[in-house]
This record gives structure tokens, C-alpha cells and sequence, in this order.
């Protein structure tokens, strides 16, 4: 084989960073003592230790391992894909091990130019040690070693620095050794500086005894601001047997958006394997971080990231059952943790509620939305005013809110993410109650005419009203109603407005393009700008005779009204409400 070319493929494509070479060498070394306790009756009662010794030009990892023969080195270290771990028979259950490819070792080529391994096996005692020496132009060399170069079962690799690299000092082999074996079930040592540096912590922190829950909720909140760097907002137990989890999900104290992506830190039978997973949780709890440990789901080739398969989605099932039980059991309880949960994470509830019934009506009298009513929960809302409007949008919702709640008339806004699909799903609950989508004659139908004497005298000041807002394909309409401080209500729909761009895109279109667009122009109601009659200021402005001057005060509260709904400008509208500024200026200073 090419061997230079292998280096470059695991430097550059399959491993991410070069300091894997710390956890190929970690999961050789503890793979090699679980196959010793296999074989080796005496062994299984042992306390065995991983050493590793580093100066910064070599480094050097030893194991009380089961150990290689000569013919196992040719079969196993000289082959590409060779592992020992695939033979059952001879090593015991492959779920048992950290490495299944058989390409662990050659990664440490990343950062070394020689590798030499020197083991003695522990299933054939009487059969010597053996060195295998391997450099990185390909060439490699067998030969059998005195016994007592190596007097004991077991292996010892050691690895020479590339020049230029400082990947084997001593505290940066200490600091990788802790980030990825800091849960191995074995001892390990790192030396080479001012002292020995223990790396090993076990069990992990979730699966040790404490005196009380709350020395352990304190131990679990420690180690997330010491791994992940935040206080967690709570803990979620996790324990999934039929994929062999066990962990934590820790709640995030902060809110983050649905689309960040995640980074879950899984171990695979305590080996660190990543701490940037993002497929181990369902999308909807974007609001936690989970660190897991597991022993049968799949690693990929570079073993940096979980296989996308079959096991794996049931597991993610699993877990965002078990989180959906913890939101339930916060409902039933203790509602002030889920009140302070919701304070923060409400959006995801939200859209977990969507698809899960049960949880949508533990979870109802709890979320708030935005109403007439100020922020309310569903139910409430529900008892007090009926039917419930759905305001589609946000700019919808705006527009008529004010005047719905001195009507009392009963608006949800649904502009907001998965709050429509949460109001059109309670009547599911309850089907006593009754949700429509709001409409503007919900509004005007609510505001009170004017008498026939009124609307006489001011029937000319409503005609050059109209035409003055023609332009704009708006309405004029005079009203009473409350609350007296506002002048004027825009009322819209979303038929009107999409035929106002219908109609604005066929004037500035080609021919062919105004063809197509015209062919489907629709006879939508027009918007309407209701005129408040109980306002000081209309009132004054239907009275003015000069009906350029009551034209001009018209666009200036249809702007207001517009700019008080929040839509977006048109060219039209912009031009409008240049023109009635100007014209209002010229007016206040006497000009000509």
C-alpha cells in the first residue's frame, strides 16, 4: 500500500483534527485489557493502569493488555481493516470494544513519522514479545525481542514527532487523554511533567451515589458549567436501555433559537466520541444539551459522530419521550419550575405541543399567548369571550387591537411561531369552544353608525374624502366607537391587500406580464378607513369647508391609521403621504 497516501486520507478526510491519535491509542490500550479479562481468569480481578509518557519528541503509551503474537502483528498491524475486535471467538462479544474499523493505529501517523509497537501476548505466554516497527514512507519490520525487553503480558507503543509538531508534549497529551478518557473504566496516568496527572473519573457523575438529591442536583450542575460552561436551568435524567444510554439532558438557562444547531456530547462505552452530536435529540428540544453515554449505537468510520441509522432514531424517540415526561411532570408537580422553564423555553413547548394531545392539554393552561386581553392563557381567553378571533398575522393583529378590546371582542394573535396551529387546535380540547379567523366586518360590524342627521351634514366632506383616497383604492367610512383618542382604524383584509399588489405589479409589468396579471384580477373588498366621529380632531376635520383642505387632513389620518397598522409602504402610499405633508406645510405658512 501507499502508505503516505493513507496518512494524507486519515489527516485530511476522515479524522477532523489530528489529536485523535490520543483516543486511538486510549481505545487500543483499553479494548486490549477487556480482552485480557476475557482470556485471562487471574487478570479479571486486577486494577489495571494505562501509562503514558511524554516529553514532547516521543511519547509513550503502555497497556497490561492481552498483547500480540508474531503471527497476530502480521495478521493485524500490517493489514488495512485488520482488527482483532471482529474475531469473536477469540476475543469475546465485539460490543464489548471501543474499535471495530482496524485503522485506529495508523491514524497516529498524523502526527508521528515512526510508530513502534512491542507486545507480548497473554493468551501464549511461552511465545516471546515481538516489536513491530512502522515508518511513514510505507516501509515496516517485524522481528522477536529478548523476554526480558518485555517481561510482562502487554503492549507498549511508542510514537516519534513529526519535526515541527508539538502534539506530544506532555500537557497536551494530558489534556487530550482527560477530554477523551476522563469516563474510561480503566486507570489512566499521563507523565512527563512536573508530576503524574491522573486522568481517569469514574463513574460519571450521573450514575454515582449521593447522600441526597440535592447534593446531587449540585454535583450535576458543577460538572455542566465545568464541561458545557453554563448553569443548567434544570436535569433531566436520561436512561434508554434498549440502546444501552444513559445520561443527562441539562436545561439551557438562556433562550436559543429552533434552528441553532445542537452539541450533545456522547461517549461510546465511556470513550469520548463527539461533543458536537446534533441527530441525538429530536429537532423540537433545541432547549437542552444532553451528555450520554452509550453502548450499542453506531460510530461512523472517524468514530467523530453517531451513524444516522435505524437504532438511532428510535433512541432519539426514546429521548424526547423522556423529556416530554419531565414537562408533564413539572405541570402536575411543581408549577414553579415550569412557570421559570416556560419563562425561558416557550417556544419549544409550543412546538412539541403541536403533535403530542396529551401534552397540549397538560401544557395549555400554562402557555400564554398574545391577546386583546393582554397575555392570557387559552382557556381563560376561551370563558370570557366567545367566539375567539384568530388574527392571522402580526401587522393583522395590530391593526384591530385596540379597538377589539374596547369593543370587547375576543382576538388571538397568531402571528407568532406554532401559536395559529395551537388556537386552531382547541377545540379539539373543547368543542364548546369556537375559533374563527378574524375578518374586518368582525370590526366594523362592532362600531356604532352614525345618526342619519349626522351622516347627512357630513355626506360632502365624505365624498371628497373618498375621491381624495381613491388613488390608493381605500374606502371612507365614518363611525362611532372607543376608544375616543383614536381618530382612525384601518381595516384590511388579505384579499384586498393581495389584490393591491396584484394590481401595482400589472402597472409597472411588460405587456405580456400585464396580460397574465390582469386575467386574474379579482373584485376584492376594498380597505376601508374608518373615521372615528367621537374624536375631537375628525370631528373638526369633517366641519372645514374648504374641501381641498379636508382632502389634504383625510391623507394625513390615513397615514397616521397606516403607519399605526405597521404594513408596508406602497409606492402610492409614500407618494400620498409626501404630497398631504407638503400641502399641510404650505397651508400652516400662508404660501401660494
Amino acid at each position: 500500500m501507499d502508505l503516505r497516501g493513507l496518512v494524507d486520507l486519515l489527516s485530511h478526510h476522515l479524522y477532523s483534527s489530528p489529536k485523535v491519535y490520543v483516543r486511538e491509542l486510549l481505545q487500543n490500550a483499553v479494548d486490549a485489557v477487556t480482552a485480557r479479562r476475557a482470556v485471562d481468569p487471574g487478570f479479571a480481578d486486577a486494577a489495571p493502569e494505562v501509562r503514558i509518557v511524554a516529553d514532547g519528541r516521543r511519547l509513550r503509551i503502555t497497556d497490561p493488555g492481552v498483547g500480540l503474537t508474531v503471527a497476530e502483528v502480521h495478521q493485524l498491524l500490517a493489514t488495512i481493516g485488520g482488527s482483532s475486535k471482529r474475531d469473536e471467538e477469540i476475543e469475546g462479544a465485539r460490543r464489548d470494544f471501543l474499535g471495530q474499523f482496524g485503522i485506529g493505529l495508523l491514524a497516529c501517523f498524523t502526527v508521528a513519522s515512526v510508530i513502534t509497537v512491542t507486545s507480548r501476548s497473554a493468551k501464549h505466554p511461552d511465545a516471546g514479545a515481538v516489536r513491530w516497527t512502522a515508518c511513514d514512507d510505507g516501509s515496516y519490520t517485524v522481528v522477536e525481542v529478548p523476554p526480558e525487553e518485555h517481561p510482562e503480558p502487554g503492549t507498549t507503543v511508542e510514537l516519534v514527532a513529526r519535526p515541527g509538531e508539538d502534539w506530544l508534549k506532555p500537557e497536551k497529551a494530558a489534556e487530550l487523554a482527560r477530554e477523551y478518557g476522563s469516563l474510561l473504566p480503566v486507570a489512566v496516568t499521563v507523565e512527563g511533567g512536573d508530576a503524574p496527572v491522573g486522568i481517569t473519573d469514574t463513574p460519571p457523575v450521573w450514575e454515582r451515589r449521593h447522600p441526597t438529591p440535592t447534593a446531587r442536583r449540585v454535583a450535576l450542575n458543577g460538572y455542566c458549567e465545568e464541561v458545557l460552561g453554563f448553569p443548567p436551568l434544570d436535569v433531566i435524567d436520561l436512561d434508554v436501555p434498549l440502546s444501552g444510554i444513559k445520561g443527562v439532558a441539562f436545561v439551557l438557562p438562556h433562550a436559543t433559537s429552533p434552528s441553532a444547531r445542537p452539541a450533545h456530547r456522547v461517549h461510546l462505552k465511556r470513550m469520548l466520541l463527539t461533543d458536537t452530536a446534533d441527530n441525538l435529540v429530536p429537532e423540537w428540544a433545541f432547549f437542552v444539551r444532553c451528555v450520554v453515554d452509550t453502548d450499542s449505537l453506531r460510530p461512523t468510520a472517524s468514530r467523530e459522530s453517531l451513524y444516522d441509522d435505524e437504532a438511532l432514531a428510535v433512541a432519539r424517540d426514546a429521548i424526547g419521550a423522556q423529556i416530554r415526561e419531565w414537562i408533564s411532570r413539572l405541570a402536575a408537580e411543581d408549577p414553579s419550575r415550569l412557570e421559570a422553564f416556560l419563562a425561558v423555553h416557550e417556544l419549544g413547548v409550543k412546538a412539541l405541543a403541536r403533535h403530542d394531545a396529551e401534552l397540549f392539554a397538560a401544557m395549555l393552561p400554562w402557555l400564554r399567548f398574545e391577546t386583546t386581553a393582554g397575555h392570557a392563557s387559552l382557556p381563560e381567553f376561551a370563558r370570557a369571550h366567545q367566539p375567539v378571533y384568530l388574527a392571522s398575522t402580526v401587522d393583522e393583529y395590530r391593526q384591530v387591537a385596540q379597538i377589539a378590546a374596547a369593543q370587547g371582542i375576543g382576538v388571538v394573535n397568531g402571528g407568532y411561531t406554532y401559536d395559529a396551529e395551537l388556537v386552531q387546535a382547541l377545540p379539539r380540547l373543547d368543542p364548546q369552544i369556537k375559533v374563527e379567523a378574524l375578518q374586518p366586518g368582525v370590526i366594523s360590524a362592532s362600531l356604532d353608525p352614525l345618526d342619519t342627521r349626522t351622516e347627512l351634514g357630513i355626506q360632502s366632506f365624505l365624498n371628497a374624502a373618498r375621491a381624495r383616497l381613491d388613488a390608493v383604492d381605500v374606502d371612507v367610512v365614518v363611525r362611532e366607537f372607543n376608544p375616543v383618542s383614536v381618530p382612525a382604524l384601518l381595516l384590511d383584509d388579505r384579499e384586498a391587500r393581495r389584490e393591491r399588489q396584484r394590481a401595482e405589479a400589472e402597472a409597472q409589468a411588460d405587456d405580456l406580464w400585464g396580460g397574465i396579471l390582469a386575467s386574474i384580477k379579482r373584485h376584492a373588498p376594498r380597505a376601508q378607513l374608518v373615521l372615528n366621529h367621537r374624536n375631537p380632531t375628525v370631528r373638526r376635520v369633517s366641519a372645514i369647508g374648504d374641501s381641498d383642505l379636508a382632502g389634504t387632513a383625510v391623507e394625513s389620518l390615513y397615514g397616521q391609521a397606516l403607519l399605526m397598522s405597521r404594513r408596508p409602504l406602497r409606492s402610492a402610499d409614500t407618494a400620498l403621504l409626501n404630497r398631504s405633508f407638503m400641502n399641510l406645510l404650505e397651508h400652516l405658512t400662508g404660501a401660494d
